[in-house]
């Protein structure tokens, strides 16, 4: 399947594969569509629950009930890696 790519993108590329982590451009690409296939797996997995806490997290805000950025990061971490983790040992 031949792809075009801005200038920028292949130079981030060569820069990856010029510090050793990948053989070459085709393997960086596998690996950078397998981790984006995981992500949006994972979000198409978890998108009525993502949905269900975006309203309850709204509803808390009406109500005056906040929590702040980093609680939220740190939340979504951990939901992100039992997830990750729980999908792995299914596989």
């Amino acid at each position: 399947m031949p792809i075009e790519l801005k200038p920028e993108t292949e130079a981030l590329i060569r820069q990856d594969v010029q510090r050793g982590a990948y053989r070459d451009a085709t393997e960086f690409v596998e690996h950078a569509v397998a981790m984006l296939h995981g992500q949006e797996e994972w979000l198409s997995a978890m998108r009525s629950e993502i949905a269900s806490g975006i309203e309850a997290g709204y509803a808390s805000a009406r109500r005056g009930e906040l929590i702040d950025e980093q609680q939220v990061r740190s939340n979504m971490a951990a939901r992100k890696q039992k997830w990750l983790t729980r999908s792995r040992n299914l596989a």
